[in-house]
């Protein structure tokens, strides 16, 4: 519980950490210094997990496209969209928008049709009148959310936030069905070392010209330090601890923390359609990622799901 807790809370201050940092650097030098940080912190933990093998730089080689992907669609797009986004936008309404992942994870691995060994979508995968009942509830939710004046930003500043969360929905299935091979810890400290040296120029070109304020510099290292690597990796542990289907359950709590910090730290005003936007959200991806029930012929008994079977649910996750 304590860990779960934990878990809510570091992937829900992250837009606030974004709109302080938004205010003294750019998004290339804050997206550039997010990764770096965090990569001084996961590199040594890979290679003390044994990245430094023969046998693991050969499974990193094997599947370097992918995580060349991964590392695009998970991090340096959707980081660099929020950080855009920001400065135009709440936290809140950015945390609220982003609330939509599990929904959109729904939605992108239907269309992408997992299929079990004999031919037809497995169950996990169909979309049930339950299922579209909660997309339908979610993305009213993100269009009430994203109307005119609702958030105070522009339909510009929205796209970055939705282009983000579709970003956090595709990236987790990648890793699932493509890079299971792959160390968790390593893959994602390759992945910052990556985006640190694709972002390397245009931070240099966009380098602020005074050195920023305590309280910039702060949530700069607090995004790198707690927001992406004890993030990524308390993750982990809460997949060992409860399980993947369960862990996802945090990105439910995500929100409530990015409003109430936004409120009671930077004095963002809640407006009804906010209000009305975080019930539509939080409780249509609680229906659009609910498991459907199993089928069963009459006289049989109900039987475990297959482990490993990984469920929308499980494409779902925080910042």
């Amino acid at each position: 519980m304590a860990l779960f807790a934990a878990m809510g809370v570091i992937w829900g201050i992250p837009y606030l950490l974004i709109k302080v940092a938004d205010g003294g650097v750019s998004v290339p030098v804050l997206v550039w210094a997010r990764v770096t940080v965090g990569a001084l912190i996961l590199v040594p933990a890979a290679f003390a997990q044994g990245a430094w093998r023969p046998e693991q730089r050969a499974v990193l080689l094997r599947h370097w496209r992918w995580i060349a992907a991964y590392a695009v669609i998970e991090i340096a797009g959707p980081w660099a969209l929020l950080s855009s986004a920001e400065r135009h936008l709440s936290s809140s309404t950015s945390g609220l928008l982003i609330a939509a992942v599990p929904a959109i994870g729904a939605v992108l691995v239907w269309i992408m049709g997992r299929r079990d060994r004999g031919g037809a979508q497995s169950l996990a995968d169909r979309l049930t009148a339950i299922r579209v009942t909660g997309l339908a509830l979610g993305f009213a939710g993100v269009a009430l959310l994203a109307g005119p004046g609702a958030g105070r930003g522009s339909l510009l500043s929205d796209a970055e936030v939705l282009a983000t969360a579709v970003g956090y929905a595709a990236g987790p299935i990648i890793a699932n069905r493509k890079l299971g091979e792959v160390p968790s810890i390593t893959a994602n400290a390759v992945c910052l070392v990556l985006v640190a040296i694709v972002y390397a120029p245009a931070a240099a070109l966009t380098w602020p010209h005074t050195v920023p304020s305590g309280q910039v510099l702060a949530a700069v290292v607090a995004l790198g330090a707690v927001c992406t690597a004890a993030g990524l990796v308390g993750y982990f542990w809460l997949i060992a601890e409860v399980g993947a289907a369960r862990a996802t359950v945090v990105t439910y709590l995500n929100p409530a923390v990015a409003v109430a910090l936004g409120a009671a730290v930077l004095g963002e005003r809640l407006t009804p359609a906010i209000g009305v936007s975080f019930v539509l959200i939080l409780a249509g991806s609680v229906l659009a990622t609910r498991a459907p029930a199993p089928r069963r012929a009459a006289g049989t008994t109900p039987q475990a799901a297959a482990p490993g079977r990984a469920q929308p649910s499980d494409q779902a996750r925080g910042i």
